[in-house]
């Protein structure tokens, strides 16, 4: 009861906010917050809008079975961010972009902007539902089952608080709500941190050294190519991470194009960029003293590593309080990541699949359509329950970016025209290939690709976009969508 209480509460604290942020709001609010954002709000909102509830669990967990390595990839978000800053940014602003998937209207076609559209929505409405799922998952299994509340409503009473509190305000409040909703994660993580020392009986110094002399804290693999955790590939993939899943998705990228200006997003997205770094650092670090107590203890370290944070945590092995805080901080990693991700759904139906972004009963529609379709998505993978067919839906997520890696950088880095009519077949044909080249070097050379199999799959989709296209180069005007009549018709909108 009193995490339910505590649950509650919490909702009533982003209720308040929606509604200090939301009164008078109209469709500019909804969709761009009348890009008024303060960016030092917005970077140290991301922070919590990249932590989700899986992530809470799941990296902890991680030094089980690939010590710290995920920090190689965190370095590799740093330059990824600062690419995204400098180079999809600048077109983002001088395009004055709702909908970032609108430049590919201009500069490739009408097909090419439903195809990287449609990609984006397939792509980012799974991977989200599976995350809500799973912690969904974990609120029924460690709180709600001992009360025998069916699955089916804490599923849809989620979505609701969740749809409540953006129904009106849209990214403006999500802005001030992902602020609050990284300080609970925060705060929650450090309070977790704290509580795991004293059950080691160390003073904090003691922890740190325990934690950096632990064999589970190793960092970099330079040793092994073969390896998905060797340095260079773990560092590469983070780079292209980034720039597909924050510079090429709405869902980030809609409130850094709420800040006042350019020079403020950049400003928001490289701190936040260095800012993820010491929070991953903390999470893994996390998972070391609890492997660390559990030895202690005389535990066996769970097979699934996801284990390790819940029995301690969730199971109740650290004290109520432990369990308050961690059900304060998956429940606001939960919300930030799927609230953003319901507004950036909503608005990419608006703009890019019906292109009536002033349409105020349109948006409002959409909003609860799509929220019905998230409860549907949850409850199916509830219903199928597999854990292998989530990993393929997650592996089905990654491939989805790939497409849209690759007609970025054909429109932003070539001056040739496009055949838009294959474009759809090309995206299509690209994570086939992948696919078909994962499994054959599975079985002929012994090697499993890792996250580099985004970049291969980006690569494809620009070759084939390429060797379809024709030979004369656009100008200059058509390059940066300044004749598509279309085009600029959606900028007026």
């Amino acid at each position: 009861m009193i995490i339910i209480a505590t649950i509650l509460l919490y909702f009533l604290c982003l209720l308040f906010l929606s509604w200090l942020t939301s009164r008078h709001a109209d469709n500019r609010d909804f969709f761009n917050a009348r890009r008024s954002s303060p960016w030092t709000m917005v970077a140290f909102g991301m922070i919590g809008a990249s932590i989700s509830g899986v992530t809470f669990v799941s990296v902890p967990g991680m030094v089980l079975s690939v010590q710290m390595t995920y920090l190689q990839m965190c370095l590799g978000y740093i330059l990824g961010y600062f690419a995204v800053a400098f180079v999809l940014l600048p077109v983002y602003y001088r395009l004055r972009l709702t909908s970032i998937y609108t430049y590919l209207q201009g500069r490739l076609g009408a097909r090419s902007y439903a195809t990287g559209a449609s990609f984006f929505l397939i792509g980012k409405l799974t991977g989200s539902a599976v995350k809500f799922y799973v912690v969904c998952m974990i609120l029924q299994r460690f709180v709600l089952d001992a009360y025998h509340v069916p699955f089916v409503v804490t599923v849809s009473s989620l979505v609701l608080l969740i749809w409540l509190y953006t129904r009106r305000g849209g990214i403006r409040t999500l802005v001030w709500t992902d602020s609050f909703q990284t300080l609970c994660i925060l705060v929650a993580l450090v309070l977790i941190i704290f509580s795991a020392t004293r059950a080691l009986g160390m003073s904090l110094s003691d922890a740190v050294v325990a934690v950096a002399h632990d064999s589970r804290s190793r960092v970099f693999v330079f040793d092994d190519w073969r390896s998905t955790q060797n340095f260079w590939k773990q560092f590469f993939s983070g780079v292209f991470i980034v720039v597909v899943m924050t510079g090429l998705d709405q869902d980030i990228m809609q409130k850094n194009l709420t800040c006042r200006t350019l020079r403020e997003a950049q400003k928001d997205l490289c701190s936040y960029g260095f800012a993820f770094l010491p929070a991953n650092l903390l999470l893994l670090a996390l998972g070391v003293l609890l492997a660390l107590l559990a030895q202690r203890w005389g535990m066996a370290l769970p097979a699934n590593t996801d284990e390790l944070m819940l029995n301690f945590t969730a199971g109740g092995r650290l004290g109520p309080v432990v369990t308050v805080l961690f059900s304060i901080g998956i429940v606001a990693a939960c919300f930030s990541s799927a609230d953003s991700a319901l507004t950036a759904l909503t608005t990419s139906v608006c703009v890019d699949l019906f292109r009536r972004p002033a349409d105020e009963q349109l948006r409002k529609r959409a909003h609860v359509v799509i929220a019905v379709v998230f409860v549907v998505f949850i409850l199916v993978f509830a219903r199928l329950n597999s854990t292998s067919l989530l990993q393929a839906v997650l592996m089905l997520v990654g491939y989805t970016y790939g497409p849209l890696l690759g007609l970025f950088a054909y429109g932003l880095f070539t001056r040739r025209g496009v055949r838009d009519r294959w474009v759809p077949y090309v995206c299509v044909a690209s994570p086939l290939l992948c696919l078909a080249a994962d499994i054959l070097a599975r079985r002929c050379f012994d090697y499993q690709f890792g996250y580099e199999l985004l970049m291969f799959n980006g690569a494809l989709t620009f070759m084939g976009v390429w060797l379809t296209a024709p030979s004369a180069h656009l100008p200059y005007e058509r390059r940066h969508g300044g004749t598509s009549r279309l085009f600029s018709r959606t900028l007026s909108d």
